[in-house]
């Protein structure tokens, strides 16, 4: 395909031109900003090169948000063409375009980062840990994260969007009806940041099963890192999947093959399998931790064990076995047959058993609890009843006979956001205000959070819950316009002032961040929340070392135990030793901008220079071969200074 100019740089749309003047300007102003101030070299150094767990925990965090906000917009850009009959904000193509990109971005590009974010800050300090198993690989998952992002993201300023849905179903997404770059950035970009978390999870798998502290077995991990190796077991799995589908895409989009052109003999329904095998465990690993996070905040908060840790258990393991076998349920409407369709049906059903198990474990656990009602203990309430709601509904839609008259209205789609905006940004929210304090070394402010909790609940029902009337009167998802014969406009107009709502709370978050930021007090406990897992039992923000001596675990809630029987509270110096630590890397930072070039090149189909570009990825593989350097060591010294601030002591 011969790429002309106006390919690459889009003109005439106001839209997309203020984006443009936007983002050049933010820019920048961030390169001014960093130059006057001074801090290249502290960026470099602390962050750029870092390979702490934590420092990449905050970053991936800072994308979530970064996404969040782009993935809002797109959403807010929706909500207005739908507000009323035959708006004509958006055109048909731009509304495509949109509901695209906001799908991806808030599913690949918010919840996965935001996710992984808190595991990185968390999981090796609740397991005892002094850092994950491969410490370099971490930083190149992130950065390859980021780099496939930021390629996704040029796509509205640079060449075009995708187009074909958040899914890029063929034969749509195939050159035949979208001969532009669009779904180019989208097969592109989505591999080099599913590589990166496949990356992720194999680190993760490792860092829980052989890095854990003396004494913590299986059976005394926390809720969270259980929530989180069974969702990195299932990334293992299934990512592979989504790697090779949109290996494929590629080869079908770039080089003319067939696996999925219906005009060149290939198969259509070949793609809808392998997304949808990937697709719906992707629903439970974005799920699964977010499980995990709101069992560690309602038992903090209710003064309590978890009520049923190991039915908890069991329900995850079979929420993770059922997630690998219900994908056919999105193929109800094309023909599969009575008896595929009846197999899926009740798969799919039997996946809310599991659910509801935990969903009365978390009931229990409250049950005669001394419950503090923070902000973080708000949002995991909240969450209950609103996620109820989404999975009452994915029983309804799993019957296959009903499901003919739900699949393409907007019941679907109010019901996939009651399951993911509960089920993951609520936990998001309640794990910033919950961990903010170990990241920081400061709390966000409570008051502002209430204000956060309020608007975004009361804006989020508002948005969606009108949707599941509109979906039961016959409005169609994907569509960009309907007529004022439908009767649909009040219902759009009441959904269109909740996403209003929804974006002030999101906007009392981000004030709430910046004000905290400036003025919450820096003199609180390492442990505000009396709480119950090891990552309480150190400093706050987090050391690089995290753990002076490796904690010795003797119970579940290890460290409610320590402070219940005064065990293991006070630290004895004479048995401190120098610690060894990974030294920073500039390697995957590097990896990062190259794959990153060579996705740009593919993506406008120059192969050659793709080619030679591609050569830097090979070298940045031969350089860490032959990298040995083994670290270095904090001394003795170093960390008695360190232990003796934090805990109070002369």
């Amino acid at each position: 395909m011969h790429i002309k100019w106006e390919h690459i740089v889009i003109t005439g749309d106001p839209l997309i031109l203020s984006a443009q003047i936007g983002i050049t300007l933010t820019m920048l102003a961030i390169v001014v900003g960093v130059t006057y101030f001074k801090k290249w070299q502290y960026l470099w150094d602390e962050w750029i090169t870092t390979v702490d767990h934590k420092k990449i925990g905050i970053m991936y965090i800072i994308v979530a948000v970064l996404m969040f906000f782009r993935g809002g917009v797109d959403g807010l850009m929706m909500k207005y063409q739908t507000s009323a009959p035959e708006m004509d904000f958006l055109d048909a193509q731009h509304y495509n375009e949109v509901f695209t990109t906001h799908g991806v971005i808030m599913i690949l590009f918010m919840a996965m980062p935001a996710l992984i974010g808190l595991m990185n800050v968390v999981i090796p300090l609740q397991i005892g840990a002094r850092d994950v198993a491969f410490p370099q690989l971490n930083a190149l998952s992130f950065w390859l994260t980021f780099s496939g992002a930021m390629l996704f993201n040029i796509s509205f300023v640079i060449g075009g969007s995708p187009d074909a849905g958040w899914t890029s179903y063929f034969p749509l997404a195939g050159k035949e009806f979208t001969p532009g770059v669009g779904n180019n950035f989208y097969a592109i970009a989505l591999q080099i940041a599913g590589i990166g978390t496949l990356m992720t999870g194999i680190n993760f798998v490792v860092t829980i099963l052989k890095m854990r502290a003396k004494g913590m077995t299986l059976m005394k991990m926390p809720m969270f890192t259980w929530t989180s190796l069974i969702t990195n077991v299932i990334i293992v799995f299934a990512f592979p999947i989504l790697t090779v589908a949109l290996a494929l895409m590629t080869f079908d989009r770039l080089f003319g093959t067939h696996f999925f052109t219906i005009s060149g003999g290939g198969n259509a329904m070949l793609w809808n399998n392998l997304f949808w095998l990937w697709g719906h465990p992707e629903v439970y690993i974005v799920i699964l931790p977010a499980f995990g996070m709101f069992s560690e905040v309602i038992a903090t908060f209710s003064r309590k064990r978890l009520y049923g840790y190991n039915s908890m258990i069991i329900s995850i393991v079979g929420i993770a076995i059922l997630s690998m076998v219900v994908w056919v349920h999105h193929f109800y409407t094309m023909g599969s047959g009575p008896v595929v369709n009846s197999v899926f049906s009740i798969t799919t059903m039997l996946i809310a058993v599991p659910t509801g198990v935990k969903i009365f474990n978390w009931l229990f656990t409250m049950r005669k609890g001394r419950i503090q009602f923070t902000t973080a203990m708000l949002w995991s309430l909240a969450f209950i009843p609103t996620f109820t709601i989404g999975g009452v509904t994915g029983v309804m839609l799993a019957m296959a006979a009903a499901d003919y008259q739900y699949h393409n209205t907007l019941f679907l789609v109010a019901h996939f956001h009651y399951v993911l905006i509960p089920g993951v940004v609520y936990a998001v929210f309640a794990g910033f205000y919950y961990w903010w304090p170990k990241m920081f070394g400061y709390a966000l402010n409570e008051r502002l959070g209430k204000w956060h909790f309020w608007l975004f609940n009361i804006g989020f029902n508002v948005t969606f819950m009108p949707m599941f009337f509109l979906g039961l009167q016959g409005a169609v998802r994907r569509s960009y316009t309907f007529s004022a014969e439908s009767g649909f406009a009040p219902l759009f107009m009441l959904s269109a002032i909740g996403s209003l709502i929804l974006a002030a709370g999101f906007a009392v978050l981000v004030y709430n961040i910046y004000y905290s930021t400036r003025y919450a007090d820096r003199k609180i406990s390492t442990d505000p929340w009396d709480a119950r897992t090891l990552e309480w039992h150190t400093a706050s923000p987090v050391q690089p070392y995290n753990f002076a001596i490796t904690p010795e675990v003797k119970a579940l809630d290890a460290f409610w135990y320590m402070k219940k029987n005064k065990e293991g509270l006070v630290l004895k110096e004479e048995e401190l030793e120098e610690i060894h630590m990974p030294s920073n890397s500039w390697l995957p930072f590097y990896m990062c901008a190259i794959f990153g070039v060579v996705g740009f090149l593919l993506v406008f189909e120059l192969f050659i220079p793709a080619a030679i570009c591609s050569l830097g990825i090979f070298v940045g593989l031969i350089i860490r071969s032959f990298d040995y350097d083994e670290g270095y060591h904090i001394k003795l010294d170093v960390i008695k200074k360190t232990e003796r601030a934090w805990r109070g002591e002369k």
